[in-house]
């Protein structure tokens, strides 16, 4: 890690562009009049494993010009290259930001501890290592909460259809302190056969400890003898904190303050799930699959860089636009949760509203994301996207094949090719609506969106994704002065829910009050 140096820093409004791009918005974009087959063929991005389509967003060339100007002027590349070279780009934690260390060709300590729970994983994939009544594991489950989750979660239930066999484990996950949560997973499983990861990088979260002190409770309860709960646990936390413990864990891997819990995934606190649950070569595979769009990110040319061009026309809808929100619709069920990790790393990283010396800005940053995979969203939100009074941007992810090669022909057609044919007619119907004389069936049209595309959904394209997403966020942060590597925001909750915790009876009448409803 180096030492902090001088960050070039400007608010965006204060960016020699922003007021030329102010002015642009008054000469609105009509993607009726220039959505044409020569706009979508020039219009697109491409990587060795993903696709960028942003033909049917509200940008035209003279927009794209002063965006380019605009990643120049705020040296966003420069910028990307300072946190590759260890510098402290994390202002408010005084600390440095390493989550693409963990998939680079040097990864150092996190690839140490990748080769470490490798060959952990083989042992328990060998049967080498067992339960404490010498049965083999079948199920492996992740205690965790926010990026100790989300992210693990939506990559497990990625892969699981294409990459699980009989040899590897299942994969579940508890985060909620809802008792619900846990009981429900804990009814489920096999205790014998099942491996616990408790993941907590300062070993103190509370919703974690006390799902933990649940399942130890449990595993007494059905007859286990304190001395052998060990065997059933393993740990992913800061070194050095109460869960690096080897009188309570039968292993402890390691993560370190340099990777916030939202871009954790590529690190132990994905690894040692995924490698459990798929084997540590399908892990590799993400990480190198992320590689990719981590080293298109290094391009200056935002016609070639992926990730900036997203982040540009992000800028652009929520910050000149004014477009509060943004839908991310994945065209497949296996990504079912992927747009609720997304929501955490976009919302906690730059639901900001200062700058990085701690200033008042006077613009609007990061959108609220929602999302649900598609066709299940066109019956569920889509009226409000299509004819609500809020134009809502929508990103669409989209893969030309199934990860499962068992689609049938029905009514002329395969169900992916259903599938994709919605998708396809959703962004034509966004960006082109149709007139009506009935107000109640017109459709304005000129409704925004972009689409990632890709072959086929693997542990190599989901690491693209991921990346993709990551470095969307990272860029949009630079260009908007703030700090996307703290979260500030998450604290005070946290604080007034231990005062009213600490004692029986808290000493302050407004939480008193409120407590009292549920009394």
């Amino acid at each position: 890690m180096t030492a902090t140096i001088k960050i070039h820093e400007k608010d965006l409004d204060k960016t020699e562009v922003y007021r030329k791009l102010i002015l642009l918005t008054k000469k609105r974009v009509d993607l009726k009049k220039i959505l044409t087959k020569k706009r979508i063929e020039k219009c697109i991005i491409k990587t060795p494993l993903l696709g960028f389509s942003f033909a049917a967003s509200l940008i035209n060339d003279e927009i794209l010009k002063l965006l380019q100007k605009l990643a120049d002027e705020q040296m966003v590349v420069e910028k990307y290259q300072q946190i590759l070279n260890g510098s402290i780009m994390n202002v408010g934690e005084k600390r440095a930001v390493l989550h693409h260390k963990t998939r680079s060709k040097k990864r150092g300590f996190y690839g140490k501890e990748q080769k470490k729970i490798a060959a952990f994983t083989k042992k328990i994939h060998t049967g080498t290592i067992k339960g404490a009544t010498d049965k083999k594991f079948e199920t492996v489950v992740q205690i965790g909460i926010g990026g100790s989750d989300l992210g693990p979660r939506a990559l497990c239930l990625a892969l699981e259809k294409s990459c699980q066999h009989d040899a590897l484990l299942k994969a579940r996950f508890i985060a909620n302190v809802d008792p619900d949560d846990a009981h429900q997973v804990l009814n489920s499983i096999d205790f014998e056969k099942t491996l616990f990861i408790v993941v907590s990088k300062s070993g103190t979260t509370q919703e974690t400890l006390t799902n933990l002190n649940i399942i130890r409770k449990k595993f007494l309860e059905i007859g286990y003898k304190k001395e052998n709960l060990k065997k059933h646990f393993i740990a992913v936390t800061g070194k050095g904190s109460p869960l690096d413990n080897p009188q309570k864990y039968l292993a402890s891997f390691y993560i370190d303050d340099c990777i916030g819990g939202r871009y954790s995934s590529t690190s132990a606190v994905g690894g040692a799930i995924l490698s459990l649950a798929f084997g540590a070569p399908v892990f590799e595979k993400l990480l190198k699959g992320a590689f990719v769009l981590d080293e298109n990110a290094n391009k200056r040319n935002i016609m070639e860089n992926m990730s900036l061009m997203a982040a540009l026309i992000g800028v652009w809808e929520r910050s000149f636009l004014g477009l509060p929100s943004k839908a991310i619709i994945p065209y497949s069920e296996a990504l079912s949760r992927f747009p609720a990790h997304l929501q955490q790393l976009d919302c906690e990283s730059n639901g900001k509203s200062v700058n990085i010396n701690f200033k008042k800005i006077n613009y609007q940053t990061g959108p609220m994301i929602f999302g649900e995979p598609g066709t299940n969203g066109q019956h569920s939100f889509f009226q409000k996207l299509h004819q609500g009074s809020d134009v809502i941007p929508i990103q669409f992810i989209g893969f030309k094949h199934a990860q499962i090669n068992k689609d049938k022909i029905y009514m002329r057609s395969t169900s992916q090719k259903k599938l994709i044919s919605n998708l396809v007619a959703q962004i034509a119907a966004f960006a082109l609506g149709k007139y009506d004389e009935n107000e109640n069936k017109n459709f304005s049209g000129n409704r925004p969106s972009s689409l990632i595309f890709a072959d086929k959904l693997t542990p190599y394209t989901l690491g693209a994704l991921l990346a993709f997403y990551e470095n969307i966020v990272m860029f949009q942060s630079f260009i908007w002065n703030i700090n996307a590597f703290d979260q500030e925001g998450v604290q005070l909750g946290k604080i007034l829910t231990k005062k009213i915790l600490a004692t029986e009876h808290c000493d302050d009448e407004i939480l008193n009050s409120l407590m009292a409803i549920f009394q």
